[in-house]
C-alpha cells in the first residue's frame, strides 16, 4: 500500500513537471572545493585517456577483434562519465542540484544502459579470449569482422533494452512528498528509496535487470574461463601458459572491478540501503574505475601499446613536417 503523502501519478503532465533535488555531498560543506578539484581532475584525466585510446584505435587501418572491443569499451566509458560526472560537479557548487523528472529518468536510463552494454561487451571479450586460446587455428575464421560487429551491436541494444524496461518500471512508482535524492546522480537504489510502496514487488524490476545484465553475462564469462583454464591444463610449457594468461589478465581485472562494484550496489534488498555508503561506492565505479580501465588494458595489452606508439610516431612526424 502507498504511504501517506504520496504524489498522485494519474496525470501524465504532472509527472513531467515534477523535479528532484540531488543532495550530492551537501553534508561536506568544508570539503566541497577540494572534492570539486579532485573530481574535475579525475574526470578530465578519464576523458583524455579514453579519447586517446579511442582515436588511436580508430586511426589504425587494421583492427584485430580485441582492439575493436577495447575501442568500444573506451567509447562506453567516455559516455558513462559524461552522463554522471558533470551533474555531480554541479552539485558541489551549491547545496545540491535540481534535475527534472524526465532528466532524472534519462540519466538513470543512460547510466544503466551503458553499464549493461559494458557487461555484455565483457562477455563478448571473454568469448574472444576463449576462441584465441582454445581454438587458435580457427580464430581468424570465427572472430570475423562481421561477428565482432554483431556482438558489439547486440551488447548496446541489450543494455539499452533492459535499461528502458527498468527505468519505466521505476518511474511508474508513486513517490512520497520528499523529492530529495541523497545521492549525486539518479541511481536506481536512491530513487527506489523514495517510492511509497511498502511491499517487495518494487524490487522485482531491479532483480530482473540484475539477472539479465549481471548474472547472465557473468555466467558466460565464467564458462569461457573454465574452458580456458581446462585448455591451459593441457599446455605443458610454463611459458605458453604464462603467455596465454597474460592475454586474459587485463580482461579479468576489468571484469572483477566492474562486477564487484555492481554486485555490491544492486544485488541486495532495499532495506540495506545506506546513502553515505552508497555514495562512496558510487564514487569508485563512476570516477575511479573509468580512470583505471585504460591504464589496465593499455599497460597489459601489446596491441594497444602498439597503436599508441604508432599514434605518437605520427604526431612526431607531423610536428617535424
Amino acid at each position: 500500500m502507498p504511504c501517506e503523502g504520496c504524489v498522485e501519478r494519474d496525470n501524465g503532465s504532472t509527472d513531467a513537471t515534477m523535479g528532484f533535488l540531488l543532495l550530492g555531498f551537501s553534508e561536506l560543506l568544508r570539503l566541497r572545493a577540494l572534492l570539486f578539484l579532485i573530481f574535475l581532475t579525475v574526470h578530465l584525466a578519464t576523458l583524455a585517456e579514453n579519447v586517446v585510446i579511442f582515436m588511436a584505435v580508430v586511426m589504425e587501418s587494421s583492427r584485430p577483434p580485441m582492439l575493436f572491443f577495447l575501442c568500444q569499451l573506451s567509447a562506453i566509458e567516455l559516455c558513462y562519465t559524461l552522463v554522471i560526472v558533470p551533474k555531480a560537479l554541479l552539485s558541489l557548487t551549491a547545496d545540491g542540484s535540481t534535475i527534472s523528472f524526465i532528466g532524472c529518468a534519462a540519466q538513470m536510463h543512460l547510466f544503466v544502459a551503458l553499464g549493461g552494454a559494458e557487461c555484455f561487451l565483457l562477455a563478448a571479450m571473454s568469448y574472444d579470449r576463449y576462441v584465441a586460446i582454445c581454438q587458435p587455428l580457427h580464430y581468424v575464421a570465427v572472430m570475423s569482422e562481421g561477428l565482432c560487429l554483431k556482438l558489439s551491436v547486440a551488447s548496446c541494444l541489450g543494455g539499452f533494452a533492459v535499461a528502458l524496461g527498468l527505468t519505466v518500471a521505476v518511474f511508474h512508482l508513486p513517490f512520497c512528498q520528499s523529492h530529495h535524492i541523497n545521492h549525486f546522480f539518479c541511481d536506481v537504489p536512491a530513487v527506489l528509496h523514495l517510492a511509497c510502496t511498502q511491499n517487495y514487488t518494487l524490487e522485482l524490476p531491479l532483480l530482473a535487470a540484475c539477472v539479465l545484465l549481471l548474472l547472465l553475462p557473468f555466467l558466460l564469462i565464467l564458462t569461457s574461463y573454465v574452458c580456458i583454464a581446462t585448455a591451459l591444463l593441457h599446455v605443458r610449457s610454463s611459458m605458453g601458459r604464462g603467455k596465454a594468461f597474460s592475454t586474459c589478465s587485463s580482461h579479468l581485472a576489468i571484469t572483477l572491478l566492474h562486477y564487484g562494484c555492481a554486485t555490491f550496489m544492486y544485488i541486495r534488498p532495499k532495506s540495506s540501503y545506506s546513502p553515505a555508503r552508497d555514495k562512496m561506492v558510487s564514487l569508485v565505479y563512476t570516477n575511479i574505475t573509468p580512470l583505471l580501465y585504460p591504464l589496465i588494458y593499455s599497460l597489459r595489452n601489446k596491441e594497444i601499446r602498439g597503436v599508441l606508439r604508432k599514434m605518437l610516431r605520427r604526431k612526431r612526424i607531423a610536428q617535424l613536417n
